[in-house]
């Protein structure tokens, strides 16, 4: 074993204060495992604009409570250095139901009050958006939550808040990376739990919390429809998370008595033992829900990723039928239903560029505009709010992945108001005698079927760079479409096909997008670091007077589906 390596290793083993990892790590050194042991001092699980998040084991490479603790501490120099009052505003921490998760807040309860920064910490598991509530509840410096959201059990994660009540955006993620790192060579203060309350830098978030971030909801004014309750029933499922009590909570109040959770589901269980990936878009992860479902012949089937910061439906087709909507059809509908109820100054939208464009043409119809970000909910919600003001009020922002804002009482995505807002969306429709997928095809009879796929495609190893490629060869056509603009975000240039050229405003990133004739798109996202490429695929086709939905869903999907082969085609092998 080299010298650089044994010195870590025993930096590691007199500074980790977990004996579990301790005893991890001696197994492997008694082993001689060099090959496994260089790999988990190969480098420093990276702190981003997420946070942190990586599976639960030995050394900086994972997730542990000596990594906490030093992401901490690096957080909390970050923060006395660039927010005024910091220690006095304090940190909001909060902790979903994985096995480490209430350790690693505790941990980082003690890194900060050590530090002599004001710790709020959640006396149970909480919902991510609890905590996203809380720093703008208590006008606090920060936020963090311990949670791998809808990862594997393996997993585990420590996502920031800024003190705008949003995730955080650069610089501030390389600044407060960059005290991590000084941190990690430095010991480490803390403080007992026990003595920080002593010294008052602790408050305990007792119940009067989580009922204030419930009132908040009850009181939104997004959240005001209260009719026709009794014609919608739902089956309801936290998928083994922290969603529960609060969703059974918030749907009462909204006068929901229909409400079957599946119980084999309902408490946190760190283990997810009935779901192989608790991931509500994954295949089979709504089994249990649908057939709940089922049973009660309810209207929705609805289901929370363990953290509840998204939110998934499946829509009775037909007694004992259901199917899945897409984030995409989610979003469509929840942007119609809310501008349709929102007054002239609160009509301001949003969606991430790899979702359906469906809603921009949605904003038009009642008047307004959408804003477009990169993908992620850091940047839908910085963006909207800076762009709120008192005459251009936020009313709703969304992304394909299951994510949804409604009004601003949380800046980041809300599972829990999402819920409430789909089942006040669907008693309205009842009382019309209506239903989701009458007013789905509604939307696309007027602004087309829109249908949305995403795909990931594996290249060889010898592969040219894709991104570079693109650009030294744009495409004219993308099989029988025409090329009617192009998105480059790393030049921040658009390029239209008569030559001329504007300036995009988004951050650089790594980015091609293709506009096409008759309202078709693609994006195509490089990998910096593998051959690979993600490519997002929209396609739209007018529903003509004789069409029914079966008829332009089936001719969306073979539209889609020569797209998708003939622009795969179209790359370098």
């Amino acid at each position: 074993m080299n010298t650089h390596l044994q010195h870590q290793i025993n930096q590691w083993l007199n500074n980790d204060p977990d004996p579990h990892t301790r005893s991890q790590l001696q197994t492997l050194i008694d082993a001689g495992n060099e090959t496994e042991l260089t790999a988990r001092f190969a480098g420093r699980l990276a702190f981003g604009t997420a946070g942190l998040r990586g599976e639960v084991g030995v050394g900086p490479m994972a997730m542990n409570r000596l990594v906490i603790r030093q992401t901490t501490a690096g957080l909390g120099a970050y923060l006395l250095e660039q927010i005024s009052h910091a220690a006095e505003r304090g940190v909001v921490i909060g902790y979903d139901g994985r096995h480490d998760s209430l350790t690693f807040a505790h941990d980082a309860a003690s890194v900060l009050t050590a530090m002599g920064i004001k710790v709020r910490l959640t006396h149970k598991v909480a919902a991510t958006p609890l905590v996203a509530f809380g720093v703008k509840h208590f006008n606090a410096a920060a936020g963090i939550v311990v949670t791998a959201s809808h990862n594997p059990p393996q997993y585990n994660g420590y996502k920031v808040y800024w003190e705008n009540g949003a995730q955080i955006i650069p610089p501030h993620d390389t600044g407060i990376a960059a005290q991590i790192t000084r941190a990690a060579t430095q010991a480490i203060p803390f403080l007992a739990l026990a003595d920080a309350i002593k010294q008052q830098t602790l408050i305990w978030l007792q119940d009067d919390f989580y009922q204030a971030y419930r009132q908040g909801i009850f009181d939104a004014k997004e959240l005001q429809h209260r009719n026709g309750q009794d014609k919608v029933s739902l089956a309801y499922t936290a998928m083994h998370g922290v969603g529960a009590d609060m969703a059974e909570a918030v749907l009462n109040d909204a006068g929901f008595t229909q409400v079957y959770s599946v119980a084999a589901q309902r408490e946190p269980d760190g283990d997810f033992p009935t779901v192989n990936f608790p991931n509500p878009e994954e295949k089979g992860a709504m089994d249990l829900v649908i057939a709940e479902a089922k049973k009660h012949n309810a209207v929705l089937a609805c289901a929370n990723d363990p953290d509840a910061d998204r939110f998934a439906v499946a829509v009775r087709t037909e007694p004992g039928q259901y199917q899945m909507l897409t984030g995409d059809q989610v979003g469509v509908l929840f942007g119609h239903y809310l501008l349709n109820h929102a007054p002239k100054n609160q009509q301001l939208t949003g969606t991430t560029i790899v979702s359906s464009s469906l809603l921009s043409k949605i904003a038009v119809e009642f008047g307004t505009q959408s804003y477009t970000t990169l993908t992620g909910f850091k940047w839908l919600m910085n963006v909207g709010i800076a762009m709120h003001q008192a005459d251009k009020q936020f009313l709703f922002a969304y992304e394909e992945a299951l994510g949804y804002t409604i009004g601003n009482l949380v800046w980041d995505k809300d599972g829990l108001s999402a819920l409430v807002a789909f089942a006040q969306l669907t008693a309205e429709l009842a009382i019309k005698g209506q239903t989701i997928w009458d007013k789905l095809e509604q939307i696309y009879r007027q602004h087309g079927f829109h249908l949305n796929a995403q795909v990931s495609i594996a290249l060889k190893a010898d592969t040219p760079n894709i991104g570079a490629y693109l650009r030294e060869h744009p495409p004219i056509n993308i099989g029988e479409y025409s090329v009617v603009s192009t998105d480059d975000l790393k030049s921040l240039q658009r390029t239209s096909a008569d030559g001329s050229q504007q300036t995009i405003d988004l951050p650089s990133s790594d980015v091609l997008i293709y506009a096409l004739e008759g309202g078709a798109r693609v994006i195509v996202r490089p990998s910096g670091t593998e051959p690979k490429i993600k490519c997002y695929y929209e396609v739209v086709e007018t529903m003509t007077p004789t069409d029914t939905w079966a008829s332009a869903k089936d001719r969306a999907e073979k539209a889609m589906s020569a797209f998708i082969k003939t622009h795969q085609a179209s790359l370098p092998s």
